[in-house]
């Protein structure tokens, strides 16, 4: 048998370290380190301490900065998990030049960036154009819709918490009413089971409690419509909105990208599912960011500007057309328009025999109904059916004609059952549509856009849009780890949001 040396990953050694030998040239590290010690003006992180005459001296911001943008490169977003790397990680340990901050120093230090970080993203975008890898010759803009820090059972309009509240309150007197009838002997309650209920009951108070303070002094926030919409116990800011992992309760993260180098130009975080209201506020945020880069023209002049259908309408596109912005906002309809789409239908049915295809019809549908030579139109059963009245029109503008059957007919038809999907039904009427009222077309911003769009040239600019910006999404959310935000309030989540956007850049 051959003999080898040794090996104990169990053991330890101290070990002389220089700590500038630990940030190797080529690694992210080094270059994280020469931005933020040569790039980045710090001037106003020194406006959040007042510590000049009392109080502890303050840890260094670039040391901070550094510690909390390598964490998040790594998928550390914890605070406790940066406070443990500066413990046990060499690497951190010589970023941060061997200073231990506890984790609430670090989630404070994050929290309160608000009034910088705007700053600092723009000094990493100005070191991106230093070096050339902001070409302004097209732009991408879409959202990521990620989790907060909030649970989707606290989210509803007023009317759902005060039923929630009655139900707490229902099962706090339930509990407290058997806890009678055991302190009066008509019952026996093991003590670990009363003690488990007795904390039960504390955390339903305390509950209930939370519920009263926001019924007072909260109100619904109105939808669109008019209409509530529902709001968060905790998390107002937040919002409860579909994403491609189902229902989340968080808060949409908005990019513009340049499509050089795939750099954002700019990120902003909103709780709102919808990105209808949000191509405005982002163009104006893009604008901004490349004012403060030294542009005197806005470049979303001349380059195109790439959006999905979520952020298409009318007043989006009267809004690009005023500030004279080469948008290309794909509508709703363009993929059915797209010749290259035209045979997608025969791709998509199920396959026979697997589980999930489309189950048998147990009703009679409008297209089982036939007409006959005489011009009548038979039911499955052989019955004709008589018209109710013409020329009937729906909300949507179709119209066409209503036929009944009568009621002798379908009173002992053996095939009832298949056709009256309610039993107390008398008899069954159904619509023969033959078109829709429409009306003619008006030139509007959405038909220039349509227009555009659907050209040549407008389907090869806008196919580019996906590999413009989705990969910025991907990098963000599962090669940096950012699958749900760990702070509360639109502001803070921004800041989040912005960091690790400015980690994608670097």
């Amino acid at each position: 048998m051959p003999r080898y040396k040794e090996a104990n990953y169990a053991q330890g050694q101290f070990v002389s370290i220089q700590f500038e030998h630990q940030i190797l040239p080529g690694s992210f590290e080094h270059a994280l380190s020469y931005v933020i010690d040569h790039k980045i003006n710090m001037t106003a992180f020194d406006a959040l301490r007042k510590n000049e005459t009392v109080g502890a001296p303050a840890y260094d911001p670039r040391v901070m900065l550094k510690i909390v943008l390598a964490a998040y490169a790594r998928g550390m977003i914890s605070s406790r998990d940066i406070a443990f790397a500066c413990e046990q990680n060499v690497v951190f340990m010589a970023l941060s030049a061997r200073s231990v901050p506890h984790f609430t120093t670090i989630a404070q230090f994050i929290r309160e960036m608000g009034p910088v970080i705007k700053g600092l993203f723009v000094d990493v975008l100005l070191y991106c154009d230093e070096l050339g890898l902001i070409g302004r010759e097209m732009f991408a803009i879409d959202g990521c819709k990620i989790s907060s820090n909030a649970s989707k059972e606290w989210s509803g309009t007023k009317e759902d918490f005060e039923k929630k509240k009655a139900k707490f309150l229902k099962l706090v007197e339930t509990l407290v009413a058997k806890h009678k009838e055991v302190d009066a002997g008509k019952q026996v309650l093991p003590a670990e089971v009363r003690a488990k209920e007795e904390k039960a009951i504390k955390s339903l108070e305390d509950k209930i409690a939370t519920l009263d303070e926001w019924l007072k002094t909260q109100e619904d926030k109105i939808s669109h419509t008019g209409l509530p919409k529902k709001s968060h116990l905790y998390d107002n800011e937040s919002a409860k909105m579909v994403s491609s992992h189902g229902v989340v309760q968080g808060y949409n993260g908005v990019a513009a990208v340049d499509g050089e180098y795939q750099v954002v130009v700019s990120a902003e975080a909103f709780g709102e599912g919808s990105e209808v209201k949000l191509l405005e506020p982002m163009v104006e945020s893009v604008e901004k960011t490349f004012a403060a880069l030294g542009d005197t023209e806005s470049p979303l002049k001349s380059a195109p500007l790439l959006a999905d259908s979520g952020f298409h309408s009318e007043a989006n596109m009267k809004m690009l057309e005023g500030k004279e912005i080469n948008g290309y906002v794909a509508d709703r309809n363009m993929r059915k328009r797209d010749p290259s789409y035209a045979t997608a239908d025969r791709h998509g049915g199920k396959i026979e025999g697997i589980q999930g295809t489309k189950p048998e019809k147990r009703f009679f549908a409008p297209d089982d109904f036939k007409f006959n030579e005489r011009g009548k139109l038979v039911c499955p059963a052989g019955s004709e059916l008589y018209i109710g009245y013409r020329k009937h029109v729906t909300p949507n503008g179709f119209y066409g004609v209503a036929y009944k059957a009568k009621i002798t007919a379908c009173r002992g038809c053996e095939l009832r059952a298949k056709c009256l999907q309610n039993p107390n039904t008398k008899y069954r009427q159904v619509y023969k549509f033959e078109g829709r009222h429409r009306p003619p077309a008006a030139v509007n911003a959405t038909t220039g856009m349509i227009q555009k769009i659907d050209s040549a040239m407008g389907r090869f600019i806008y196919s580019r849009r996906m590999g413009l910006i989705e990969p910025v999404f991907g990098n963000i959310r599962h090669a940096l780890g950012l699958d749900r935000f760990t702070l509360r309030g639109k502001e803070k989540v921004n800041i989040q949001w912005k960091l690790y956007n400015t980690v994608h850049n670097l």
